[in-house]
């Protein structure tokens, strides 16, 4: 029988085509429609139409950064770029008024390479550079009678409009329990449905998957507890019992990552207890007798020992206690916390209450790690492209004298900004994302009554943000769609079709400065992020083998060191998504990252063989020794630096 006929797409053009998939985020959506909208709508009353545009920009703004998560992670996800939004308008708006065309694009892109280095440091500061950049060419290219610090002072409104929305108001069926915290209550209850999935994937083809899924669960419940705070610790005890519920997720997903290394399939009744524990998260009930696992290899034995804890943690929160069942279903609670030596002296309770009181984080933040991520190799390959694509596109546009101007460089800052995927991919995007809302714009522009009707086309698009961040394609036709309801709204005349122009040039700008020779190497992100991975398992298996009995240290270690590998891999998969001439200089780059995942993987199961007997297997011995030689010849082939001399010699 032939074969079907199929083609198999390069990854550029594949990416280009990647959409996310996931329900729709209902909350998200009714405070897209509560943003933008009613602020413009409140202006247009007053009739102040120019303040009406400033702070719907910035709930638009606040809008593409307001992701799933906890409230309090929202604070600092929104207002921190929020606040370098408003900074940039009053930079842009007074440089504008006050410098001709050639000081105004140096200063440009003096901002551009600030802020694209920033960017380096995460997602926070990518979004603060990016609407930095944003703003600061608003500011200097749309002509509004506001001076400059009054239009900054309404876009942060605009953006603080959105986060009193995201504090208010509570999630579709969150109010049975305290709604503040159900951002907090998701995400733990997905770190106990990602250790079950773990469990039953164990001795699988998928058990390498899953483990990649229980690392994004624990990422995410990690950053849902890391926001803004008045107070250091947790006043609300809803509050605390999540964070000690957290907490008691973390030996069990040791455990389970060490059954997942071991490779042998496990019972299905292994994953029952796990499951019911995300159950009692989601519902507050009591997660009742949980099933315990035959006590036959450290494993398990270490699964077993924190199931318990986490059943008393559980029963701990004021309810009933539960206890489990023993191997033959029989109810009881024979493994009580006397067999432990008491609840809170051994290691796993200690270091449970350790981690559910002060958080994960082994040190306080440093600047010095911060100026070294800005001035590293990836925060200056990625200054250097910001700053390059920003000032070329601000002095190309200034040079049309268009009144609107500033549409050029703002759309570059998308252009280049690489975690929104790989270059090609973004351009195909943005350049498909702009003619589409142009011309949707354009047929609802020439229907409308004014202003009425462009004040609903925005609260529209506002409501559809949170769905088309899915694709960026999507994504950019809303925004566009949007921008051009608000420039309408401030008086100007539609520009739909000089949008579509100013976006083709500022897509080959892009295109010309990413494959342009860069000082120093490329593939700068990568490999930062590759030796920030590797310096982080270093750490680990260093903790590991010294013996030290500090839990809570050690399961910081682990979660630093999978989450840098997260981040490391992340980094890889948009690299090789890249056109061949720029893909190639991150060859190799993938098989670091598999073996540095392996490593951190053997270590965990050392780590917990080392709590049952005291002592490693040649099994364990034999694979870190395999896996440390494997690193070295793979970074050389990959064109990395050597890893560090201690972590060969662990």
């Amino acid at each position: 029988m032939p074969r079907p006929f199929s083609v198999a797409l390069p990854p550029w053009l594949t990416h280009a085509l990647r959409a996310q998939r996931g329900p729709v985020p209902w909350n998200a959506v009714v405070r897209g429609a509560l943003a933008a909208g009613p602020l413009l709508l409140a202006a247009v009353l007053l009739g102040r139409e120019s303040v009406g545009v400033m702070a719907a920009l910035g709930a638009m703004l606040a809008g593409i950064n307001d992701r799933p998560g906890s409230r309090r992670t929202a604070v600092h996800r929104i207002g921190v770029p929020g606040l370098a939004g408003a900074a940039g308008l009053v930079v842009g708006t007074y440089a504008g008024e006050g410098l001709g065309a050639v000081p105004l694009t140096l200063i440009l892109t003096a901002l551009g390479l600030l802020a694209g280095a920033v960017s380096a440091v995460g997602p926070v500061s990518s979004g603060a550079g990016t609407q930095l950049l944003v703003a600061a060419a608003i500011g200097a290219g749309m002509p509004l009678p506001e001076p400059g610090w009054q239009r900054a002072l309404f876009f942060l409104a605009g953006a603080a409009w959105l986060i009193v929305l995201r504090l208010a108001l509570p999630t579709p069926g969150a109010l049975a329990h305290d709604f503040r915290f159900d951002g907090e209550r998701l995400a733990v209850a997905d770190v106990y449905d990602a250790i079950a999935e773990l469990l039953a994937a164990a001795g699988g083809e998928q058990a390498g998957a899953r483990r990649a899924a229980l690392t994004a669960a624990l990422d995410h419940a990690q950053d849902a507890f890391a926001g803004p705070r008045l107070r250091r610790y947790a006043s609300s005890s809803a509050e605390r019992r999540l964070r000690a519920q957290y907490a008691a997720a973390l030996p069990l997903a040791e455990a389970a990552t060490a059954l997942a290394w071991a490779g042998d399939a496990l019972p299905a009744r292994t994953a029952e207890g796990p499951r019911r524990l995300a159950v009692a998260v989601r519902t507050g009930e009591p997660c009742g007798p949980l099933p315990a696992p035959a006590r036959s290899v450290p494993g398990l034995r270490a699964l077993d020992d924190a199931l318990l804890h986490a059943a008393e943690t559980f029963d701990r929160g004021g309810r009933k206690p539960g206890g489990r069942q023993t191997d033959g279903n029989k109810a009881g609670d024979e493994h009580s916390a006397a067999g432990h030596g008491g609840t809170g002296t051994n290691p796993l309770d200690r270091g449970a209450r350790q981690t559910a009181h002060k958080g994960l984080r082994l040190r306080p933040f440093r600047a010095k790690a911060l100026l070294r991520t800005v001035t590293g190799e990836g925060g200056r390959e990625y200054g250097f492209r910001v700053a390059l694509s920003y000032g070329a596109s601000a002095a190309v546009a200034q040079a049309f004298h268009h009144v609107h101007w500033y549409w050029l460089p703002a759309t570059a800052v998308f252009l280049v900004k690489p975690d929104l995927g790989p270059l090609v991919s973004r351009v195909l995007n943005r350049a498909a994302g702009t003619v589409l809302g142009a011309l949707v714009f354009a047929g609802f522009a020439a229907v409308l009554p004014r202003p009425e009707g462009l004040v609903a086309l925005v609260a529209i698009s506002g409501a559809l943000i949170p769905v088309a961040t899915r694709h960026f394609a999507a994504q950019t036709a809303v925004v566009t769609v949007l921008v051009l309801a608000l420039v309408m709204v401030g008086g100007e005349p539609e520009a739909s079709w000089s949008r579509i122009g100013e976006t083709l040039l500022a897509c080959a700008i892009v295109l010309i400065v990413g494959h342009l020779p860069a000082p120093g190497q490329r593939g700068g992100n990568v490999k930062a992020r590759l030796t920030a991975a590797t310096d982080a398992a270093h750490a680990y298996l260093t903790h590991v083998l010294s013996g030290a009995d500090d839990r809570a240290a050690r399961w910081a270690l682990r979660r630093e060191a999978y989450r840098k590998l997260a981040e490391a891999r992340a980094a890889i998969d948009r690299a090789a998504a890249e056109l061949p001439t720029m893909a190639r200089h991150t060859e190799g780059t993938d098989e670091v990252a598999a073996t540095l995942e392996r490593l951190v993987d053997t270590t965990t199961a050392c780590a917990v063989h080392l709590d049952d007997t005291g002592r490693l297997t040649p099994r364990h011995t034999e694979r870190l020794a395999t896996l440390l030689d494997e690193l070295v010849e793979q970074r050389e082939r990959a064109g990395l630096a050597d890893p560090p001399a201690n972590l060969l010699s662990a």
